[in-house]
């Protein structure tokens, strides 16, 4: 027990550390749950299927089977910009409806939608992982999946709850049509920005 207990710490921390911003995310899919966006099922469904396909990928790269450049990882911050982009020019093609809370679209729809969006909001946490699964070895990454499994799991349920609060709901009510996707387009941005792909 004693030589599982400080992987299982690191794992707790790295997976809060690196997946503080999907809190974000998580609750505003969750706030567009039942306004044209996924369902909740499909909501926790893709973010489990976004976390292991990082974490897949993550394993492949500590066994020396994969190289992924981190720089290029930024492209994958192009899949949250456009939804972002699509979600805000929607309004715009719809205007015989009311310009207010439940009649613009989601930007994202489906569990594909938010595993893409998960795996791209993600995706520079692989330079992370790759080296703590090097080091874990077999044992300690099986600790580290199902902490991971967990952590979601917490996630989506702070997801939920946050977006059912009355004040982020009257919010999504109020200005929900361009705050959501503007949240998406920020966090592309971010990933884009930071992954080096600009000055490369």
């Amino acid at each position: 027990m004693s030589a599982v207990l400080p992987t299982l710490l690191a794992a707790v921390g790295t997976f809060v550390v690196t997946n503080l911003d999907d809190i974000v995310v998580l609750t505003a899919l969750f706030a567009t749950s039942g306004r044209g966006g996924p369902g909740r099922y499909q909501i926790v469904a893709g973010q489990y299927l976004g976390i292991f396909a990082l974490v897949a990928v993550s394993v492949a790269a500590a066994l020396g089977l994969l190289v992924v450049p981190e720089r290029w990882i930024g492209l994958l911050g192009l899949v949250p910009i456009g939804l972002g982009i699509r979600g805000l020019i929607s309004p715009w093609r719809s205007r015989g409806s009311e310009e207010r809370g439940g009649s613009y679209t989601a930007p994202v729809k489906g569990l594909l939608g938010v595993a893409g969006v998960t795996i791209a909001n993600g995706a520079d946490n692989v330079s992370v992982y790759t080296p703590l699964f090097r080091q874990a070895g077999p044992s300690g990454v099986a600790v580290y999946v199902v902490v991971f499994a967990l952590g979601v799991a917490v996630w989506c349920g702070a997801g939920v709850l946050l977006a059912g609060r009355g004040r982020v709901i009257a919010l999504l009510d109020r200005i929900g049509h361009w705050l959501v996707p503007a949240v998406f387009i920020v966090i592309g941005a971010a990933i884009v920005a930071t992954s080096g792909l600009v000055t490369a």
